[in-house]
Parts: structure tokens; sequence; C-alpha cells
């Protein structure tokens, strides 16, 4: 009888046993792994793309491990940045290209814990000469007073119309958005965009295109041409106007967004939180009634990780936006994206992409635990995902947000 009961029960004895063996193979292997980026970023100027393609870099990592990887990354990255950038931040200049743009810095009350809040603030002018945007420029700098954080007012690189909305400008914020975490020390889930007139129009198109970038958005008396409010979805958005602004309509334009974004909010009670307030006495100059956009934009955090994400494309394109990728070998020009996760569940709702590739983390998913992916009643993926050095460097050098990465990622073909 005993020797029955031992022999019953062997079996499950020996795949306990395999189990913790192979738990502690993983445990060790991912430690290994640690070790080695460790050893690894202690050089004062990393190799990225080496580090990236070692070994050790695609060796499945645990919870808490990933975790020590994100530390070590992100404390190596800021550090390159600190060295590497600094002659740029002396000058108050960055260069991309052809395109120069400099910049006005002015920090507002005490460092809050956490880090200081960023309010990027865009002047108006635009396609006239040089002087005159220069003065609006000078006029931007004293605008808006925030009563905490780094108010930032750059000088757009050129003097054209749509001198705050082209493909240069989203370049060049999120380098100004990375500069301003390192040597300002500014909590990346609180940047702030806002401008005026032409650098209203900014707002309109950066806004929806860039949202993953910031906590809120306001526009004063700009005009969005062809763009929409879709991708404001998980962005709190304010915009002023003049009710006697009738230059290109903008007050009629303004009035029909009201309209736009509250019937969004309707369908989507828990997205597209906004605030439209139209003066009625006023013309293009607002008598900075505007102003109080700043502290209502305050009071929100970037919303990093929503449980609902609607990607509208614009004119320029990004491959990335919260925690949905499209690789560029299917760009398409004002393609919509509509996907949701809850909880381990991933609904990809619209895809006017053929490629799409689902970005994943611990503070999304539980990756302890399988992960499925849907598109109607056929499921794209079922199963457990491994965590990687690979893929967190990979999400920290496309975005250079340290507080920003991503240890996963599903590749998925869709059907349009």
């Amino acid at each position: 009888m005993n020797f029955l009961r031992i022999s019953l029960f062997l079996p499950a004895i020996v795949a306990l046993t395999s189990a913790c063996a192979t738990g502690d193979t993983f445990n060790e292997q991912s430690q290994m792994a640690i070790h080695h980026l460790e050893t690894a970023l202690k050089q004062e100027t990393v190799d990225w793309q080496v580090v990236s393609g070692s070994t050790y870099a695609t060796v499945p990592l645990s919870g808490n491990d990933t975790e020590q990887a994100m530390k070590l990354l992100g404390e190596a990255y800021t550090r390159q940045l600190r060295l590497e950038r600094q002659a740029e931040m002396d000058a108050q200049t960055l260069k991309h290209g052809e395109w120069s743009m400099r910049f006005f810095t002015k920090v507002f009350g005490e460092a809050p814990e956490g880090g200081r809040s960023l309010f990027i603030s865009m002047h108006g002018g635009g396609n006239a000469p040089a002087r005159v945007n220069d003065r609006q420029w000078e006029n931007q700098k004293g605008l808006y007073e925030p009563e905490e954080g780094v108010y930032v007012a750059p000088r757009a690189p050129t003097d054209t119309w749509n001198l705050w909305h082209q493909d240069h400008i989203d370049w060049f914020f999120e380098r100004l958005i990375q500069n301003m975490i390192v040597f300002h020390h500014v909590n990346p889930n609180r940047v702030y965009l806002m401008g005026y007139s032409a650098g209203g129009d900014g707002v309109f198109q950066l806004a929806p295109r860039m949202a993953d970038y910031f906590g809120a958005a306001a526009m004063m008396a700009g005009h969005p041409n062809e763009t929409t409010p879709l991708g404001l979805r998980n962005l709190p958005f304010a915009l002023f106007m003049g009710g006697k602004d009738a230059a290109y309509k903008r007050n009629q334009v303004a009035a029909e967004w009201k309209v736009q974004l509250r019937e969004l909010q309707s369908k989507d009670p828990q997205g597209y939180t906004h605030w439209v307030e139209i003066f009625p006495d006023h013309a293009h100059w607002m008598q900075k009634d505007d102003a109080v956009g700043v502290p209502w934009m305050h009071q929100y955090n970037r919303r990093q990780y929503p449980e609902r994400i609607v990607w509208k494309q614009d004119d320029v394109w990004h491959d990335r936006f919260y925690w949905l990728k499209i690789p560029e070998s299917v760009k398409k020009d004002r393609a919509e994206t509509i996907a949701s996760v809850n909880q381990q569940t991933f609904h990809i709702d619209k895809a006017e992409t053929a490629k799409l590739s689902i970005l994943l983390n611990d503070s999304l998913v539980d990756l302890d635990q399988p992960v499925r992916v849907v598109q109607g009643e056929k499921v794209l993926f079922e199963g457990k995902v491994t965590r990687t050095i690979q893929n967190l460097i990979s999400s920290l050098l496309e975005r250079g947000d340290p507080t920003y990465m991503f240890s996963s990622a599903i590749e998925l073909e869709l059907d349009e």
C-alpha cells in the first residue's frame, strides 16, 4: 500500500522538481543578463547597438529583473544625454538638418516631488518677415506664468504660415522634451502644450498626433486647418477663442470643434476631456482671459497606458502612439487605428493598416500571465510573452523617455 501510494505520487514529484529546476534556471539566466547589462553600461559612452545586439539582450527576464534593467538603462541614457547635449542647452538652440530652433526658458516655483512641469508655449505670426515673428516670440516669452514649472517659448525655425506644424517640429519638440527631462528634472508625465494664433494652429495639429507626449494641451486663437480631434481621446484639450475672431472663420470653426468634442465624449465618456470657451466680446486678442488654460492643464498628468486608443495619422506620420506601433513599411497618411485593452485581452476595433505591434510592460498588463489579442471574432495571438533587454532599449531609444519603456512586443498581421 505504501509502495503504491509512492508510485502514484512519483510523477507529480518529478514534475514539480523539474518545474523548480526550470524556474531556477530562468531566474539565474535573467540575473546573469542583468549582470552583463550592468557591466556594459559602466562605459562613459554606451554603444546602444552593440548592447541591443548582444546575446544577453534577448534572454527572457523576470519581472523584478526587468525593473532593474529599466533603472540601469534610464540612468545610463540620462548620463549620456547630459554629455552629448550640454552644448545645445548652453546655446539654447536645437539644430536639425537645415533648421535651427532657439528657445527661451524661465523656471517658476519650487520643484515638486517627482519633477517639474514643462510648458511649451508657441508664438503667433507666420507668413511674415523674420522681424515680425521675432516680435511675436518676444511677446510669447512673458504671455503666461504658471505657478510651477519650466516655461519654454521656442522660436519657430521658419517664417512660413505653417511654421508650427511642419514635420521638423515633431522632431524638435521630442528632443526639447528629452533635454528638459535631463537638464531641468522635468516629470515626463507633466508636459503641456500651448500656443497663440499661429501657435494655436500648431496646437490644433500637434496635440492629436503627439498626444502621448503631453499631459494636456490648450489652444488659443488658432485654426485647425484640415486636422480632426479624433486623436485627442486621451489628452485633455482646452480651446479658447474670441467670439468676434472672424478671420479665416476661426470663431465659426471653434464652435464646430466644440460640437465635435462634445459628440465624441458623449459616445466615449471615458475620453475626450475638453473645455471650449468662446469669449463673445473678444476678437483675436483675448486680453489674457485665455490664461485660465494654464492652471486647467496643470491639473492633469499624461495617460501613459490608456485603456482605449484612437490613433488618427496626420500628414506628418508617426510610427508609435501610446502602446501601439506601426512599421514604416506600411506607412499610410490619415490611416485610423482603434485598439483597447481589458484586463489581459487586447481588442483591435479598427485597423487601416496591414501590420501593427502591441507594446507591453507590467504597467499595462500582467506579463506573468497569458495575454490575448483579438480582431472581431479572430484570435490573432494567445499566450505568454517574454520580457527582454532588447525590447526595453528599442522603446527607450525611439522615444528617449526613461519612464516609458516596453519590455515586450507582439507583432500582428491584420485584416484591414
